[in-house]
């Protein structure tokens, strides 16, 4: 049944969602539009009953953007698309963040959803038409999903709020945040914004949820028509008998736990303990009780035998002791208030050939982020359905195996590293110059070495004071701090720096980072329907104030950016020249740019609007080429005194001297020594570098050239202070 619905958003922005047309065997499938760009999502989830030991929902999300879809080739030499870019793999766990909580408990059938970019009018992007999407075609398959979801971005234009604005839109808007949510609550959110306040920043959630709410009803209406029975599946838990054994065991013992102030790895080894006898008194009990016959009769009295049941039951318990420790008596695992920040402590300069450093303590989740400053070659080109921009600031985040006390394949930078990564870039990217002012490619990389809650927010921290150590020139120094919150029923609990165990067992992880003026970055997920706004708002406050402590801790460790870069960085100097000059200074296949760096040991970068960046490890080779190419782009001039290159030798009229790109002059016999010289080879050579100053310009009538007269003898004859200046204007 083919079926096609249209919905008018705010400010004239039509979304379609159809479905019955394409890809018919997957279990769902949905088209959705805007203006020209086109997603289809397709939903496929396995029938067959996970196995009983099963623990998890294997959902796996893949975004993917086809480059026929903007009439685009790949770049690269490889010409068809091949691993997803950093902006594709984004793009995917915003809408799996957003899916995956909405979908039934015990609900772990291998599910996977694939969203493909068909159509890019490279204006309005495709991610959170994704999200819609992939909502919809699970909306209309027999999975049991009942709760649609949708996308919206919100950008803030003259202080209004626009609902999806395009990319022309985006560059003009001070805000930019992705929202992910049902008809009752805001499920996700993420994205930048520039420094505005908490109350802002809830208007900006309140209006996205209102677009959210229409689009979350016309995928309702569709699947309505389409009306296919939704699926049967058993969610496998301990029997009643079952659980109640195991709270007798683990209860008490989890709850004296729970109150003893202990660190993460005492924690969890006096934690494992717990599971480990409780389990074996389990499995020693029943396995008296019951036989290989009983369960070839009954099968689910294996259930009673079944480790990965028992320990699924046991952290059940865990979660819900510590949950009413924190409701019930405000106190958290490691005994602080529940707005309290844990302990910082900051070091600066560590790494010693790095442009800048940092090491980040807080509590047990620890960062050393590492500055290096490059030039403009060192930008990255990224190229995207949209457009091909390049890249000035980044921030990279790797998180090895042994930050959490365990082994693990190090390979290639997984999901989470590229989305921690990018949400602590946008947060300290609103406070990075201009390339006019600070013409420098920027790169933090943050390692984490110890992880016990938020080591983006820890990234923040430390990418902020590395910069700043390094002399990078920030409008204002960037902290960041993790939200929590435990909910049940009408009471709640918003906790400030949240542990590991904190954003396992509890409800919300909100991510909030800012200057002391306002907020820069966020990233929110909620674990639970229905959040109210008054939590939200309590939540940002908080925040608020957490974030404000741990600036005032950095301000302590360095109140500024260092005035001069680290000593190893490049020093970078710009020029402006007219734009006619810059084939000049490039010369024929960037000839004459290649002997300057060749010369002075500078590197050059020339753009379009006659900007010239020399990078040199030294004040002195970047003043020669400053100076190199300021003589190049000047018009000869007499009294002028030039660095030339001998090209030619005659030995009876003189030597011809290179003064400027493709201009020679004539140094004449008589102008080259105060003495007579019967020989010009015995003071000159081809290849000689030469001072020799312009005495004549003048028109040669025959031939209509300009001919050039330089001498040699007239600076002999100069002071010294004006041997010195060459090149040079005199007199």
């Amino acid at each position: 049944m083919f079926i096609r619905k249209e919905i008018d958003l705010d400010g004239g922005k039509k979304i379609s969602i159809e479905t019955g047309k394409m890809a018919k065997q997957a279990d769902g499938s949905a088209i959705v539009s805007m203006g020209e760009t086109m997603v289809i999502a397709t939903v496929v989830s396995d029938k067959t009953p996970p196995p009983l030991n099963q623990d998890f929902f294997p959902l796996q999300v893949e975004y993917r953007e086809k480059y026929y879809a903007a009439g685009k080739f790949p770049g690269g030499f490889i010409k068809r698309e091949s691993r997803p870019s950093e902006k594709e793999v984004l793009s995917a766990r915003l809408i799996d963040r957003a899916l995956r909580p909405l979908f039934p408990d015990g609900y772990y059938q291998d599910t996977q959803i694939i969203i493909s970019v068909i159509s890019s009018d490279q204006l309005n992007d495709a991610d959170v038409l994704g999200g819609i999407a992939a909502s919809a075609a699970v909306m209309v398959s027999d999975i049991p999903f009942s709760n649609s979801m949708s996308e919206v971005r919100v950008g803030r234009i003259n202080g209004e709020f626009v609902i999806n604005p395009n990319i022309n839109e985006l560059s003009r808007s001070d805000i930019d945040i992705s929202i992910g949510g049902t008809v009752d609550t805001i499920c996700m959110l993420e994205g930048e914004m520039n420094e505005i306040s908490e109350a802002e920043m809830l208007d900006a959630i309140r209006f996205g949820h209102e677009a959210i709410k229409k689009i979350c009803s016309l995928q309702d209406e569709i699947a309505a028509e389409v009306a296919k029975p939704k699926r049967s599946f058993l969610a496998i838990s301990a029997p009643e008998d079952l659980q109640e054994n195991i709270r007798e065991l683990c209860e008490a013992p989890l709850k004296e736990l729970a109150y003893m102030p202990l660190g993460k790895e005492e924690r969890a080894e006096k934690t494992s303990e717990i599971y480990k006898s409780v389990t074996e008194q389990i499995l020693n009990r029943y396995k008296e009780e019951i036989t290989a016959d009983d369960v070839a009769a009954d099968p689910s009295k294996a259930l009673y035998l079944n480790e990965q049941i028992i320990s699924g039951h046991i952290h059940k318990i865990e979660k819900k002791v510590m949950r009413h420790m924190i409701l019930d008596d405000a106190k958290r695992l490691d005994g602080r208030t529940l707005e309290e920040v844990r302990p910082i402590s900051i070091e600066l300069g560590l790494i010693p050939r790095a442009h800048g450093s940092a090491l980040f303590t807080r509590g047990e989740t620890q960062a050393l982020v590492a500055l290096t400053l490059g030039t403009k070659k060192d930008a990255q080109m990224i190229d995207t359905l949209l457009d091909d921009t390049e890249k000035r600031f980044m921030l990279h985040y790797n998180f090895p195996p042994f930050s959490v006390g365990e082994t693990g394949r190090v390979g290639g930078v997984g999901r989470r590293e590229i989305g921690h990564g990018n949400l602590a870039e946008r947060a300290i990217k609103k406070v990075v110059p201009a390339d006019t002012e600070f013409p420098y490619t920027i790169r933090i990389v943050s390692e984490i070495l110890e992880s016990n809650g938020s080591s983006s927010m820890a990234s923040v921290c430390g990418g902020t004071l590395a910069a700043m150590d390094g002399g990078v020139p920030l409008k204002r120094p960037v902290s960041g701090i993790a939200m929590g919150l435990i909910k049940e029923g009408d009471k709640y609990a918003v906790l400030s720096d949240i542990l590991g165990n904190e954003d396992h067992l509890g409800d919300m992880d909100f991510k909030v980072a800012g200057t002391q003026d306002g907020i820069t970055a966020c990233q929110m997920d909620i674990k639970i329907d229905g959040l109210d706004y008054h939590i939200l708002e309590q939540a940002l406050e908080q925040s608020r104030k957490g974030r404000l402590h741990i600036l005032d801790k950095m301000t302590e460790a360095i109140a500024g950016p260092r005035t001069e870069i680290g000593k190893y960085a490049p020093r970078l100097s710009t020029i402006q020249v007219p734009v006619d000059a810059i084939g000049m200074i490039i010369g024929k296949g960037g000839e004459t740019i290649r002997s300057i760096t060749e010369e002075t040991g500078a590197e050059i970068n020339v753009d379009d609007d006659g900007t010239v960046t020399i990078a040199a490890p030294s004040g002195e080779g970047a003043s020669a080429a400053i100076e190199t190419i300021k003589t190049l782009i000047s018009k000869p001039e007499v009294g002028t005194v030039y660095l030339g290159k001998v090209k030619d030798i005659r030995e009876e009229l003189g030597a011809f001297v290179e003064i400027l790109p493709k201009t020679d002059g004539l140094v004449h016999i008589s102008e080259i020594a105060k003495e007579r010289v019967s020989k010009v080879s015995d003071y000159l050579k081809p290849g000689d570098r030469v001072k020799v100053k312009l005495i004549d310009i003048r028109r040669d009538p025959r031939t209509g050239k300009t001919r050039f007269a330089l001498s040699i003898k007239a600076l002999l004859d100069a002071e010294p202070e004006q041997e010195n200046g060459s090149p040079a204007q005199e007199g």
